[in-house]
């Protein structure tokens, strides 16, 4: 009997070495998905003495069960013991943290930095620091880039001479010979920085970041771009910019464009991290530059950032810097030859409007609102309509309609479908600024237009508009200038502006209400009961199915019902299918 537990004991780890061993790589697959299991059924002891041991040795695998690996060894620290055993999870990730694929390398480091926290004082000194350094030692330069992620999560907690030791280990990484390595220690400079005493990123930290940022290969001189945000941040405002701006400064114009691009993006990071003084004497400058840059990523990317920008300068000079500084620059992109640059500065120059205030909205801004909502790309009309809101807070409606309503007309019409889609869907809201009387005279026409769209998705969204705006104009109003045109719809050649009608009723039927529904519109379904086209015929039972809740019961029993029986009895299946389902509700 004992011999037969011994037996079962070591069953789950003589499965694992089998499928691991197994040829087919879905297999070695499941039986790494599965280690938790396997690891709870041999007990702490078990695994610690067999199981990492054995995972250790066999790091030789595909990619994708290598990675697997990778993962499930993060969580596995219950599994081995606790935090008094977690650094015997160390050499399987350190052997991952070497392998050639990225995504490995990747996903072990992120395992190590959540066993990191795991580790006593003393556990972290005596084996995890030491695993730091043999990777940030390791011949490949594998290791080395993964040790660059792990400096940041080990610092704090170690003693003085150790914290000593990685910094003087980093510093070797950011002048390695290898650009891949250095690339990493660029990506992990901002965080490392956050971790380490103020006097030793002076003194150590802000000269890596120079010397990564004059670096020969520009992926590594954007990446310092990013780490300026964090250094910035943690530095008082003269320190800043004695140390940190000449280099950005540099970066803001550095020869390649993929450096001044990451400038750019993080603009308006940067602009928080080094406070109002240094914006209005340094970064406007910088992104006046960045504006007229001569790539269009740049411009791009420093377009999306205008209206951020603009609303973190400092009250007191924001005006006189926008008006002075940026307009200028704005005027000129709204011109641009790229689309991709006047659809990026579509999408925020609306915002501009709150922070400058009607009268400059009026005089400087609308005319090139005007100007992009009259642009050949369609992408720069449709930000300029979804963002019209923020200019009708400002300016009021009256001066809205004089000034945009007629580009928003001609928009209605636009061949592009996507924009006219835009237009409906901005409709309702533009109703109710205008009011009943004026939306009646100007685009009361255009809503019924939109109903006979050859595009169905239009078509679709008309009716949905429809809705919406008897909700907001009510029943009355519905009554005079909706319902006659939508019922006409009924009698109008092309079937598919009938089944329109059908979609109308179905969507108006609730907010009208019971009397109005019953009394104006059944008659019409009634009618088109006997419509040529089965698919009318077949929308006509799904409708009245629909609208039955609508409907008081003398007209169900004298209109409804008998017009269903016909329908069931109807040629086409599709048309009985539907009147016998609406039949079976009505019971």
């Amino acid at each position: 009997m004992a011999t037969s537990d011994a037996d079962d004991s070591l069953y789950p780890i003589a499965v694992l070495i089998d499928e691991l061993r197994n040829e087919d790589v879905q297999l070695r697959l499941n039986s790494i998905k599965k280690l938790g299991t396997i690891a709870l059924a041999l007990g702490v002891e078990r695994t610690r003495a067999e199981l990492i041991p054995f995972l250790t040795d066999t790091i030789y695998d595909e990619d994708e069960v290598l990675l697997a690996l990778a993962e499930q060894l993060g969580s596995f620290t219950p599994l081995v013991g606790g935090p008094e055993h977690v650094h015997c999870l160390l050499p399987p990730l350190e052997s991952l943290a070497t392998v050639e694929e990225t995504v490995v390398r990747d996903k072990a480091v992120e395992s190590l930095r959540i066993i990191a926290d795991q580790h006593s004082q003393s556990d972290l000194e005596n084996y995890f620091v030491p695993l730091v350094k043999r990777l940030a030692g390791g011949d490949w330069f594998t290791s080395r880039t993964s040790a660059c992620g792990l400096f940041s999560v080990c610092y704090k907690r170690v003693s003085t001479n150790v914290k000593a030791e990685l910094r003087q280990n980093f510093r070797n990484l950011c002048a390695d010979d290898t650009p891949m390595v250095r690339r990493a220690a660029a990506g992990k400079l901002g965080e490392f920085a956050k971790v380490v005493e103020s006097e030793c990123l002076k003194s150590d930290l802000i000269q890596l970041f120079n010397l990564l940022a004059q670096d020969e290969q520009d992926s590594v001189r954007l990446l310092a771009v990013e780490a300026s945000v964090s250094i910035a941040s943690l530095l008082p405002s003269e320190d800043t910019e004695q140390l940190v701006m000449p280099t950005l400064r540099q970066a803001a114009e550095d020869k390649s464009w993929r450096v001044r691009y990451m400038v750019a993006d993080k603009f308006t990071e940067l602009q928080s991290a080094v406070g109002p003084e240094i914006t209005k004497n340094d970064l406007v400058p910088a992104f006046q530059s960045l504006l007229k840059d001569c790539e269009a990523e740049v411009r791009a990317a420093s377009a999306h950032k205008v209206k951020d920008f603009c609303q973190n300068l400092s009250p007191d000079v924001r005006e006189q810097i926008i008006m002075t500084a940026m307009l200028p620059c704005v005027k000129d992109l709204v011109a641009d030859a790229n689309q991709h640059v006047k659809s990026a500065l579509a999408s925020v120059i609306m915002g501009l409007s709150p922070i400058l205030g009607k009268d400059n909205t009026i005089e400087h801004l609308l005319p090139l609102f005007l100007t992009q909502l009259k642009d050949e790309c369609p992408e720069v009309r449709l930000n300029i309509i979804s963002n019209l809101d923020c200019v009708n807070e400002v300016i009021g409606i009256k001066q809205l309609s004089q000034s945009l309503l007629p580009a928003i007309v001609e928009l209605a019409e636009d061949t592009k479908w996507r924009v006219r889609l835009a237009i409906i869907e901005y409709m309702p809201l533009l109703a109710g600024q205008l009011g009943v009387e004026f939306f009646d005279e100007k685009l009361n026409s255009l809503c019924m237009t939109w109903l006979v769209d050859h595009v169905y998705a239009i078509r679709e969204a008309a009716t949905l508009n429809l809705k919406k705006l008897v909700e907001k104009f009510g029943k009355e109003w519905a009554q005079q200038t909706v319902i006659p045109k939508v019922l006409q719809m009924s009698r109008d050649q092309n079937y598919l502006h009938r089944l329109t009608c059908l979609f109308c009723i179905n969507l108006l039927a609730e907010p009208l209400g019971q009397e109005l529904t019953t009394k104006l519109m059944l008659p019409t379904i009634i009618t088109m009961g006997s419509d040529p086209v089965a698919n009318v015929r077949f929308n006509v039972a799904k409708t009245l199915q629909k609208l039955a809740p609508q409907l008081d019961q003398s007209s169900i029993q004298t209109q409804v019902k008998p017009l269903l029986e016909k329908l069931k009895a109807d040629s086409d299946m599709d048309v009985q299918y539907y009147a016998s389902e609406a039949l079976e509700v009505l019971k």
